[in-house]
C-alpha cells in the first residue's frame, strides 16, 4: 500500500505546541468561572472607580476609541484592571493584542511592535497591545516600547498591581496617562454580588442569599471582586449539591472553609477589638496582640488602619525608650501600601512584635500634652530677645538675637542660656523614664537641664 505523500502527512501531524506570549481574550461560556461570565458588558457597569468614570475622562476616551493615548492602570487585585482591557478589545474595531509578562521577552515585545507598524502603512486599524503585570518586564523590555508608544505606532495599555513610579520606568511613564483604580468598598462588592445573583450571566435568581452570609462574603473579599465572586460560585455549588435554594452562612463558610469572624468595621466591635489590640501590645503580652491582629486581618479590616494605629503606638507607648519602634512602624505603613494584603500581614505582624516586646515610655506623650495644657492655659510669653531673628536689616537695632550663644562653640557642646519665654522658664514638660534606651536619656538629661538653666553646683 502506498504512503501518505509528504503534503498529507503535513496535513494530519498534529501542530506544534503553542508558546507563544500572546494571550487572546478568554472566550466565555456557560462553564466559565463566575468571575468571568460576571465581567461588565459596558464600561457603566464598571463600579467603584466613579473618580473615572466622568464623560470625557481618558477611561472613557480609551474605551471609545476616541483618543489613541497609552494608559497605565495601577491598582489592586480584583479592582477591574483586566475588566478595563477586555472592554477596549470588544468595544472597538482596534486590532487587540494582549502579551503575558511573566514569559514575553523584547524580541515578542518588537514583534507586536513590528506587525503594527506593518498594518498602520496598510491603513489597517490601530493596534491595542495590552500588558497585564507590566512591573514584572525589565527594564530592556519595557524600553523596547518606548518608541512605539511615542509615534503611536502602538497604543500601549498597561496594568500592574506595584507602585508605576517604581516599577515603570520613567520614560515610559512620561508617555502614558496613569490611572488610579481604588480598592472596591463594601458597597461595591455587595452590589457585585446581588447582580451575580440576579444576572442571566450568572445565578439567575436560582438562590437566596442570606443575609449574614453575604456580609460574610464581602468580609472576605477585601474589596477583591475576584475573590467575592469565586466565593459566591464556591458557596452557590455546594448549595446545589445538596439540592439547597439558599445560600446561609454554614454553606458559605463551609464551602470555602473559613469561619465568619464577628467584626463590624462601623460598629462598637471594630472598636473594641481595635482597643484590646493596643492595650496587648501596651501590656507587652505580644500573642495577645497577635490575636487581635489576626482577628482584624481575616475580618477584612482595612491593613492602613492597622499600620496607622501601630505608628500612633510607636510614638505614644514605646517612645524614646527604643527608638527605632516608629521607624519600623512608619515602614511597615509604607510596605502595606505598597505590597497590599495578604502578603501585608507578615509586616503588618513583624511590627507587631518589635512593638509589643519593646520597652515602654509615654514620657513623649505626657511631655507633649503638659506643655500644650500650659499653652492653652495662657501660661506665653515674648520670645527672649537673643533668639529672635537677627538677619533682616535693622534687627540688631531692635536687640534681636544679641547675646545669643552658639552652642557649638563650647566644648561641651551646650550653654547656659534661657530659651523658653519667663512663664515657663524651669518647667520639666519631658519627664523621660529608666526603660531601655530612655534610661541613657533620664541619666543625661538632667545634666543638660543644670547646664542650660545655670542651676548651682550641687545640683548638677
Amino acid at each position: 500500500m502506498e504512503g501518505p505523500g509528504l503534503f498529507e502527512l503535513a496535513d494530519t501531524a498534529p501542530p506544534p505546541p503553542d508558546h507563544s506570549p500572546v494571550t487572546p481574550v478568554p472566550e466565555v461560556t456557560a462553564d466559565s468561572p463566575l468571575a468571568v461570565r460576571m465581567r461588565p458588558a459596558e464600561l457603566d457597569e464598571l463600579v467603584g472607580q466613579s473618580h473615572l468614570l466622568a464623560a470625557g475622562s481618558p477611561l472613557r476616551q480609551l474605551v471609545g476609541g476616541n483618543a489613541p493615548m497609552s494608559v497605565i492602570l495601577w491598582g489592586p487585585p480584583g479592582c477591574g484592571k483586566t475588566t478595563v482591557a477586555n472592554l477596549v478589545a470588544s468595544a472597538t474595531d482596534r486590532t487587540y493584542v494582549a502579551l503575558s509578562a511573566l514569559n514575553a521577552g523584547v524580541k515578542d515585545v518588537r514583534g507586536v511592535i513590528d506587525t503594527a507598524r506593518a498594518a498602520r502603512r496598510r491603513g489597517a486599524p490601530q493596534t491595542v497591545l495590552f500588558i497585564d503585570e507590566v512591573h514584572r518586564f525589565t527594564k530592556t523590555q519595557q524600553d523596547a516600547l518606548l518608541a512605539a508608544v511615542e509615534d503611536r505606532t502602538i497604543t500601549l495599555l498597561a496594568a500592574t498591581t506595584e507602585n508605576p513610579y517604581f516599577s515603570v520606568v520613567a520614560p515610559l511613564l512620561s508617555r502614558c496617562v496613569l490611572l488610579t483604580l481604588e480598592p472596591l468598598g463594601d458597597k461595591d462588592i455587595g452590589e457585585l454580588i446581588d447582580r451575580a445573583c440576579q444576572d442571566g450571566r450568572g445565578l439567575d435568581g436560582r438562590f437566596e442569599l442570606v443575609t449574614d452570609a453575604r456580609d460574610h462574603l464581602i468580609r472576605l473579599a477585601g474589596g477583591d471582586a475576584r475573590k467575592a465572586l469565586t466565593a459566591l460560585e464556591a458557596a452557590a455549588s455546594s448549595a446545589d449539591a445538596v439540592s439547597a435554594d439558599r445560600i446561609d452562612l454554614a454553606t458559605a463558610e463551609a464551602a470555602i472553609d473559613v469561619a465568619a469572624v464577628r467584626y463590624d468595621r462601623d460598629g462598637d466591635n471594630h472598636y473594641d477589638i481595635a482597643s484590646a489590640f493596643i492595650k496587648s501590645m501596651r501590656g507587652s503580652d505580644v500573642d495577645a496582640a497577635l490575636h487581635w491582629l489576626a482577628r482584624m486581618i481575616v475580618a477584612g479590616e482595612d491593613p492602613r488602619f492597622i499600620a496607622r494605629r501601630l505608628v500612633i503606638f510607636a510614638s505614644e507607648d514605646v517612645g524614646m525608650a527604643d527608638p527605632t519602634a516608629l521607624t519600623t512602624a512608619v515602614a511597615a505603613a509604607e510596605a502595606v501600601q505598597l505590597i497590599g494584603m495578604p502578603e501585608g500581614r507578615i509586616v503588618l505582624a513583624q511590627a507587631v512584635v518589635h512593638l509589643a516586646t519593646a520597652p515602654k515610655s509615654n514620657a513623649v506623650i505626657t511631655g507633649i500634652d503638659a506643655a500644650i495644657a500650659d499653652v492653652r492655659d495662657g501660661r506665653t510669653g515674648p520670645v527672649p530677645a537673643s533668639l529672635r531673628d537677627g538677619h533682616y536689616a535693622g534687627a540688631r537695632k531692635l536687640g534681636h538675637a544679641t547675646g545669643y550663644r552658639y552652642p557649638h562653640d563650647d566644648p561641651r557642646g551646650v550653654v547656659s542660656q534661657q530659651y523658653a519665654p519667663d512663664d515657663v522658664t524651669g518647667r520639666e514638660y519631658y519627664r523621660p523614664t529608666s526603660h531601655g534606651a530612655e534610661g541613657a536619656v533620664a541619666a543625661r538629661l538632667p545634666k543638660l537641664r543644670a547646664i542650660v538653666w545655670d542651676l548651682p553646683e550641687g545640683s548638677r
